[in-house]
């Protein structure tokens, strides 16, 4: 017996018929019933208090709370109401002491039932609400994936993104109205999807990778080939590597790449850091241009260009977890000033230094706030053939610099 006054029942778009007996007991024995005008419409012969969440949650809530008071009562989700429902927010409100959750098969569930495959190894990415921004990084290393979406993030939006990309090994299934008399289920490759506009808005999107594919090694260390520039003005993979290390990224991170240049950096940080976003900053219009290149080429749609010169152009970007700076313009102290004062505590702050000139004005700004910098130099050299053997050629040697932000700050 249940001794908990509010059930949260979990409704398919079959409505009633879908429902098990526990489920529907519960709903006939309530004094009131709460849902959505849609799931609310599915049972038109609840004779009790009926109660439409809308916009204003709390106090819908605050009423179903009340009326428990006097009876049981019933909530409808979709769903499973745990599984990106209103579950979280009910038992915030309501107390889990107080509320019994019956779940239904969740969309996802359904949409791999009904291709034929196991999601025990899938992702799920959730788009509904959320920026598009990112998807691709987050796509990298996936074989299958499973997709929320919305109305701007349809799955032909999210298909013209992929293919404008380059990302189109892959088969989409558009799974709608799951469960329900309307239920369709479409194979499409990805060009296809791009150009198609007749999907229900209730609809989940999957994406498999075709046979074959291999994921990309966990740290990306491209080649300087890989990256559109400038007379060769590009950070060196050795380097990059050094540095990535020294800001401790997580898959979450924001950085901030001050002299982005053509985005070397910015880009493996990105791809290193799927969930998170890089502010890739550069004043120069044509180096931008081979950034813009670059981030379109990998694929690293985390990546948002910032057109300006620090640091009056990191004003306004998002709280970094970390900070870069590759190129100061002659104005390191101030942009060392800046970084500091917006990174969270713990963040993490490098330099690389190729002038000791650079080195030392970067020594003598931590030493004056009363911070202990890491100093590495790196010095690196490539073996090239030659007559049959082997010679070592020298790349030209970077100081690395590294601080954390103390939990107080530095000034």
């Amino acid at each position: 017996m249940n001794l908990r006054p509010v059930t949260l029942v979990g409704v398919g778009d079959d409505g009633p018929e879908g429902l098990a007996p526990r489920a529907s007991s519960a709903i006939r024995s309530a004094c009131a019933l709460a849902g959505g005008e849609r799931h609310l419409a599915l049972f038109p012969g609840f004779a009790g208090e009926r109660i439409v969440l809308g916009k204003g949650l709390d106090g819908a809530l605050a009423r179903l709370a009340a009326l428990a008071e006097q009876g049981p009562v019933c909530l409808l989700a979709s769903g499973d109401p745990l599984f990106f429902g209103i579950g979280a927010r009910v038992l915030q409100a309501l107390g889990a002491a107080r509320v019994e959750i019956l779940p239904h098969p969740s969309s996802l569930q359904w949409a791999f039932a009904r291709i034929g495959i196991a999601w025990d190894d899938a992702t799920l990415l959730s788009l509904h609400g959320r920026p598009r921004d990112g998807f691709l990084a987050r796509l990298r290393r996936r074989a299958k994936v499973a997709c929320f979406t919305d109305a701007r993030n349809s799955p032909a939006a999210l298909a013209t993104h992929m293919a404008a990309h380059g990302e189109t090994g892959w088969t989409a299934w558009v799974c709608e109205r799951l469960g329900g008399a309307g239920e369709r289920v479409r194979s499409f490759r990805i060009e296809a999807l791009a150009g198609c506009a007749d999907v229900d808005p209730l609809n989940v999107l999957v994406l498999v990778r075709d046979p074959g594919w291999r994921p990309p090694p966990v740290i990306p260390y491209l080649p300087e080939e890989a990256f559109s520039t400038r007379g060769g003005l590009i950070t060196k993979r050795e380097v990059r590597l050094a540095a990535l290390g020294a800001l401790r990224l997580a898959e979450d991170s924001v950085l901030w790449d001050v002299g982005a240049g053509s985005g070397s950096v910015a880009i493996e940080a990105a791809l290193l850091a799927p969930e998170g976003r890089v502010h890739a900053i550069e004043r120069d219009p044509e180096m931008r241009e081979h950034l813009a290149r670059n981030v379109r080429a990998h694929r690293a749609d985390n990546v948002a260009i910032v057109a300006g010169t620090a640091p009056a152009a990191l004003d306004g970007l998002d709280p970094p977890d970390a900070v870069f700076v590759g190129g100061s313009g002659g104005d390191l102290a101030s942009i060392l000033q800046r970084a500091l004062d917006a990174l969270r505590p713990g963040g993490r702050l490098v330099v690389n230094a190729a002038l000791l000139d650079t080195l030392e004005e970067a020594r003598r700004f931590f030493a004056s706030r009363s911070l202990d910098p890491e100093v590495t130099l790196l010095s690196a050299a490539r073996g090239v053939p030659i007559a049959g053997s082997l010679r070592l050629d020298p790349l030209a040697p970077i100081h690395v610099v590294a601080v954390t932000r103390p939990d107080g700050g530095a000034r």
